[in-house]
């Protein structure tokens, strides 16, 4: 679908929709709207999960509501003990993880919870045979073995820094999961797990529907019956919210601004990792160009983008990491030059052509560039880089469609892609970067090949040090200035407007998952309705 069809598309998408939502309301003892319940809550989301079963990677950086990991984060970020009654010990120079498990803890079904579960979780993920597109994560752990009912015990093969972050997965029962196929077993829609909600159903499409878990381990939450109400389009979601179906939602700058002096609903802007990017596929003539990268890296205005997409709510980005955090690497800012990208394009042989697009070789410097149809900072900053794109010669065809249709494009279109992870440089860098991992499902989707690269991801990955990780982290992102392989453009913040019923919430520091595990409902089970 090319750009200038989009509104005409969205509108009678949004005519549908509506009409299902309208539909589709239903009382709160299923969990599909609050209907005024106090004890109820619906909040809509842009993203639906592939799957529900964290064995396949479905909450996999924590709270997923269902399940428990064996540790958690606070709303600082920093990690507390969840299924694990403390943090763990740690000896043999960073290479042994000693976990204490929580006595007393069930299943939602009745059944306990062991060390065999938390053996089962790691070992089935690792498996050759499942479908996890993240074991990569996992690369450290060399056995994971458990000691008695209570005690587990994770060896490494190197000292892992982040180790204790990966355990904040969640812990599937074996019981049930391991009775099964684990890649489409009915486990991966009908969960059981130790979490404070309980699935009640998931429509696809719709929404997931809870109910609280009265047994769990951490109290009874008092929101009885929470609701993510699945809603891709930005307009319908924010139109939804008005109308009253919906108690809180996320919503881009533009729609959320409205809210601000809303004496009903309150506007929280929570700080995250998620950026926003252009993967530029070294498979397309155009963009598997060096000099194609580089002029564009310095040929867009990410300020611009700041200022007139995000109103402000974001920043900068020139790489996975925010200029703001400790691990940026002072230096590798790439100011808006078009005179100068222009200068590389010209260096390297593509000249304009008589239409301006510029050519090389007969080959003209045109590409498509697809992002997730409904979602509007996507199609704002696609056609802002198409815009500024054009102006130095090179000619970016915007095109909206469902991942369905831009997956298989993936290897040689651009996609507006997003990506960021807060707890750990490793957890989001290794799977965008990393050569082995090109046209692996959404892993590095640029299929970027840089050997120093390579060997800096693993330098960091394998170094207990902070001092040498930080280091090969300097190595990266001095490396993507040199040779890009993607457009980085803006970190940004997620804002949420949320019911005032529910008082004053926090938000953590985000990833680029935004809705499921995110949001001021992080702690949902802690919320406190206003009589």
């Amino acid at each position: 679908m090319r750009a200038r069809s989009i509104r005409a598309a969205g509108g009678a998408a949004a005519a549908v929709a509506l009409a299902v939502a309208a539909s589709a309301c239903s009382a709160p003892g299923d969990g599909g709207g609050s209907g005024g319940a106090k004890d109820s809550a619906v909040v809509g989301i842009a993203y639906e999960p592939d799957t529900l079963s964290p064995l396949l990677g479905y909450g996999k950086d924590g709270n997923s509501k269902i399940f428990d990991g064996l540790l958690t984060h606070d709303a600082d970020m920093k990690l507390k003990p969840a299924l694990a009654a403390e943090l763990p010990e740690v000896t043999d120079d960073g290479k042994t993880y000693t976990y204490k498990l929580r006595q007393g803890v069930k299943f939602s079904d009745g059944k306990p919870f062991t060390a065999k579960d938390v053996v089962f979780t790691y070992e089935t993920i690792l498996d050759k045979k499942t479908n996890n597109a993240s074991k990569t994560e996992l690369d450290a752990v060399k056995s994971v073995e458990a000691k008695g009912d209570d005690t587990v015990v994770f060896r490494l093969k190197y000292p892992y820094a982040p180790f204790a972050e990966r355990t904040v997965l969640p812990i599937a029962p074996e019981h049930v999961a391991g009775k099964q196929d684990v890649n489409n077993g009915s486990f991966t829609t009908k969960p059981i797990g130790t979490g404070p909600y309980e699935l009640v159903k998931w429509s696809k499409g719709e929404k997931l529907s809870f109910k609280a878990n009265p047994d769990y381990w951490g109290g009874a939450p008092k929101v009885k019956n929470f609701t993510m109400a699945i809603i891709k389009d930005d307009d319908i979601r924010a139109t939804r919210l008005d109308a009253g179906e919906l108690d809180g939602a996320i919503l881009p700058p533009n729609l959320a601004k409205k809210y601000k002096n809303d004496g009903d609903k309150k506007t929280y802007t929570a700080k995250t990792f998620d950026y926003r990017v252009v993967t530029l596929p070294t498979g397309n003539k155009v963009t598997g160009d060096t000099a194609v990268r580089r002029a564009l890296d310095v040929g867009v205005d990410r300020e611009a983008m700041v200022d007139s997409i995000l109103d402000g709510a974001g920043k900068e980005a020139y790489g996975p990491v925010p200029t703001d955090s400790p691990w940026f690497t002072r230096g590798t800012e790439r100011k808006f030059d078009a005179a100068k990208a222009e200068k590389i394009l010209d260096d390297a042989g593509w000249k304009p052509g008589k239409d301006g697009v510029r050519e090389k070789d007969g080959v003209r410097a045109a590409f498509p560039l697809w992002y997730l149809s409904g979602d509007k900072l996507r199609q704002e900053h696609a056609l802002a880089y198409a815009s500024d794109a054009k102006k130095i010669g090179i000619k970016v065809e915007v095109q909206s469609g469902t991942w369905e249709v831009i997956q298989p494009r993936m290897p040689k279109d651009a996609v507006l892609a997003g990506g960021g992870s807060p707890a750990d440089p490793d957890f989001d860098q290794y799977t965008l970067l990393k050569s082995s991992l090109a046209g692996d499902g959404f892993n590095n989707m640029a299929h970027y090949d840089n050997k120093k690269v390579d060997e800096a991801l693993e330098d960091a990955r394998r170094s207990g040090d902070h001092a040498e990780r930080k280091a090969a982290y300097d190595t990266i992102q001095r490396e993507l200035a040199k040779d890009p392989g993607y457009t980085f453009l803006t970190h940004i913040d997620h804002l949420y407007v949320v019911d005032k019923r529910f008082g004053d919430l926090t938000t953590q520091t985000e990833p680029h998952d935004h809705g499921l595990a995110s949001g001021p409902w992080w702690n949902v089970e802690d919320w406190q309705p206003k009589k």
